[in-house]
């Protein structure tokens, strides 16, 4: 694996890492709410700092989030910097509402093409429903080319339905769709609601079209746990519900799940899972 770089933050879980390697995290970091109904842990003013500490000291090359709204981007440019940019819009109509925004370290990887789908039968119609979902569910997809190889490959975002099992299942095989038609080294982020033995996850597994970095990663960093902590004490044996899976071309040097608190707080509900890829050159 590439040795990381020589700032790398005594807190951090894995950091900054060189080229050619791609540090990829996928974070539901929460909806950013206050108010009485939210229990103190759950108040964006008390875990945004967190939040932001923990991106700053991680500092991914391509970050995948869910349950992003608006107010809440201004923790996440600040804590990565000027150079990290972001794709994606809301998921309601007029691109209003939680998003999946795929954010992107432009010093490390050029963007290429992009785009945002509804996950139902009307993909280009934001805010579009009809798999069983009663709220719009979305997909951010990118093509990237890696600056120190030129090699080009798809990124895809996105957080599945949490009620409804059609949603979760039609949704996983348009994914799988889309990797297929682009035909490039592709990772998958994403909340998928959904655990190891789900129907969904087997969909994208499926064929071996996508497989899950956790089971093909060289090394794991920390002890496998659930994602899903509420809150409380990871432990091994939790819900998992947060993935990066990559088709087989894709190298996968490291894998974990983040279970730092800074100052004692938790910065969501989930866990970052975060893994090093080597798309290209090296990988098997």
């Amino acid at each position: 694996m590439a040795a990381p770089e020589p700032d790398v933050p005594a807190d951090a879980l894995i950091g900054p890492i060189a080229a050619p390697d791609v540090h990829v995290m996928t974070f539901n970091i929460r909806r950013a709410a206050d108010g009485m109904l939210q229990r103190p842990a759950d108040r964006w003013s008390r875990r945004a700092p967190a939040v932001g500490q923990l991106l700053a000291a991680e500092r991914p090359t391509l970050l995948g989030l869910q349950e992003v709204l608006p107010r809440a981007m201004p923790v996440v440019r600040d804590a990565l910097g000027a150079g990290h940019r972001a794709i994606g819009a809301g998921r309601g109509a007029g691109g209003r509402g939680e998003g999946t925004p795929i954010v992107y370290d432009s010093a490390r990887l050029e963007l290429r093409d992009w785009g945002q789908r509804a996950l139902s039968d009307q993909p280009e119609r934001a805010g579009s429903i009809g798999w069983g979902n009663l709220i719009p569910r979305i997909l951010v997809w990118a093509e990237f080319v890696e600056r120190s190889t030129g090699t080009r490959f798809l990124a895809a975002n996105t957080h599945l339905d949490h009620l409804s099992a059609s949603s979760r299942r039609r949704s996983a095989l348009s994914i799988r769709r889309l990797v297929a038609e682009r035909a490039l080294p592709a990772v998958v982020t994403g909340d998928f609601n959904a655990g190891a033995d789900s129907t969904p996850v087997h969909a994208l597994q499926s064929g071996r079209a996508l497989l899950d970095s956790a089971d093909v990663a060289e090394r794991q960093v920390g002890a496998r746990r659930g994602t899903y902590s509420r809150y409380g004490r990871p432990r091994p044996g939790g819900r998992r519900l947060d993935w990066i899976m990559t088709t087989p071309d894709v190298r996968v040097h490291a894998v974990g799940v983040n279970d730092h608190a800074p100052n004692g707080r938790r910065p969501s509900d989930h866990l970052p899972v975060q893994a090093v890829l080597r798309f290209g050159e090296g990988a098997s």
